[in-house]
């Protein structure tokens, strides 16, 4: 699956020298001192250092230079499983009050806003995973949100839009109160059925269709194993998204969904809380990337989830699978499955503070390389833009992070919005907080906004 944005021929734009101190080029190898990357328009044109006399020679004596100086430049960032739709995780005390004081329209502004946010902290491409609401699957609203971005009216990541197709009475379906009154087609039953739910979200203009093949963990009154389709159901979602050159991404917290979504031939899985070895071997066989969603279970997302709102059952699930969680993240990475970063950021943590999630990898023991590269290279490579994405080559897209740190020594540096010193999509600065510079992408400090209980 590649997005329109992918497709367009190298241009002939203003010609740039980025100079730094450390490049990580995302590509797990050692990292280069002094490095300078020429971008011209956007695109990578070179990558080189200054200690290279051919780099030297090749420099355009015309070329604007922005020097990062003191910094490690590294690939943008990337969070493939978060839900930016999500009815207001930043802005509302209550997020059951919230879905039914807020119109469409306006949680559309909500998560552009959220959007933003994790793009002023160095995240240049997400995979938004879908939400539902009183409304509808807000499908409509998110894909305008990726073509206002793409279109240049707004300032924002790229996103690729995710649209939940799944049966009747799901884990996604279950986000939303059970007795809430269901508008519009959101849920289907069947394989012909689900094929026609997937249409329909594709022709709203989705790039992934999102489903579920088991419980979960942050809804009320559901067990995490519960079966959320047939395997005839999910091998329909899965060939119509393929058939229409789309790609899948598949909920599955236990083994029997994740050898359901394996079989139906799924693009990654997401979560995977529980594991055996046997299903362990089976998913490093098949080359299947895993997003782990660890910062979804943490304490801290728990308390957050206390403040929100959130049924002290629910509260008492998501301790319960937290050890599950982290012991398969560790088999997982010794195992060597491919793992790509994702939050599943929602209601908890704020957004923004995305980069948390490779501290908690990094903590169960991966090493720092290996974390930055889930939110580089694993992650283009999960959703199939690593052509154009992920490493800082030349001929690729030029996504650039500055960062004022050393993050193959601490990794937490890279959640500190004042370290993220650069933030360069496809060429273009976004965000320059260099000394005696202050461009952001969103102009307001967490918790400046408004906090509302209603309108």
């Amino acid at each position: 699956m590649r997005s329109q944005e992918f497709l367009s021929d190298p241009d002939n734009g203003p010609l740039r020298v980025i100079k730094g101190a450390t490049l990580i080029d995302g590509r797990g190898g050692a990292p280069v001192r002094d490095p300078i990357i020429v971008t011209q328009g956007r695109h990578i044109k070179s990558v080189g250092s200054r200690n290279d006399a051919q780099t030297k020679t090749q420099l355009p004596p015309d070329a604007e230079i922005i020097d990062a100086e003191g910094c490690t430049l590294m690939p943008g960032m990337m969070d493939l499983h978060i839900h930016t739709a999500m009815f207001n995780c930043m802005t509302f005390h209550n997020h059951r009050v919230a879905q039914f004081e807020i119109m469409p329209h306006l949680q559309q502004m909500y998560a552009l806003f959220h959007a933003q946010n994790c793009f002023d902290m160095g995240f240049t491409t997400l995979r938004d995973l879908g939400m539902n609401g009183p409304r509808g699957l807000l499908v409509d609203e998110m894909c305008a949100v990726r073509d206002a971005i793409n279109a240049g009216i707004v300032e924002g990541p790229r996103m690729l839009i995710g649209a939940f197709t799944t049966m009747t009475g799901s884990h996604l379906d279950l986000i939303q109160p059970r007795a809430m009154y269901r508008w519009g087609f959101n849920t289907a039953d069947g394989p012909w059925e689900l094929r026609k739910l997937a249409r329909k979200n594709l022709l709203a203009g989705a790039d992934v269709i999102k489903t579920c093949a088991s419980g979960g963990g942050g809804t009320d009154k559901e067990e995490p194993d519960i079966r959320n389709m047939t395997q005839e159901e999910l091998d329909a979602i899965v060939d119509e998204a393929h058939a229409l050159h789309k790609n899948t991404a598949v909920h599955c917290f236990t083994t029997q969904a994740q050898r359901m979504a394996l079989k139906a031939g799924t693009d990654t899985i997401e979560h995977m809380v529980f594991h055996d070895d046997e299903t362990i071997d089976m998913i490093r066989e098949a080359g299947v990337p895993v997003t782990p969603t660890l910062s979804h279970r943490t304490d801290h997302a728990i308390q957050l989830r206390r403040e929100h709102g959130t049924a002290e059952f629910v509260l008492k699930k998501m301790k319960y699978l937290q050890p599950f969680c982290f012991d398969t993240f560790q088999k997982m990475y010794k195992a060597g499955i491919k793992i790509a970063m994702g939050t599943d950021m929602g209601f908890e943590p704020d957004m923004g503070s995305n980069a948390g999630e490779l501290e908690i990898y990094v903590k169960l023991g991966m090493s720092p390389m290996d974390a930055i590269l889930t939110a580089t290279r694993n992650a283009a490579q999960a959703i199939k833009v690593d052509s154009e994405l992920g490493t800082i080559e030349a001929d690729k897209l030029a996504d650039i992070i500055a960062v004022n740190g050393d993050p193959l020594k601490d990794i937490s540096c890279l959640q500190q919005k004042r370290n993220i010193q650069l933030v360069i999509k496809e060429g273009r600065v976004h965000a320059d907080r260099r000394p005696g510079r202050s461009k952001n992408v969103v102009n307001v400090k967490p918790g400046e906004w408004k906090m509302v209980d209603h309108l």
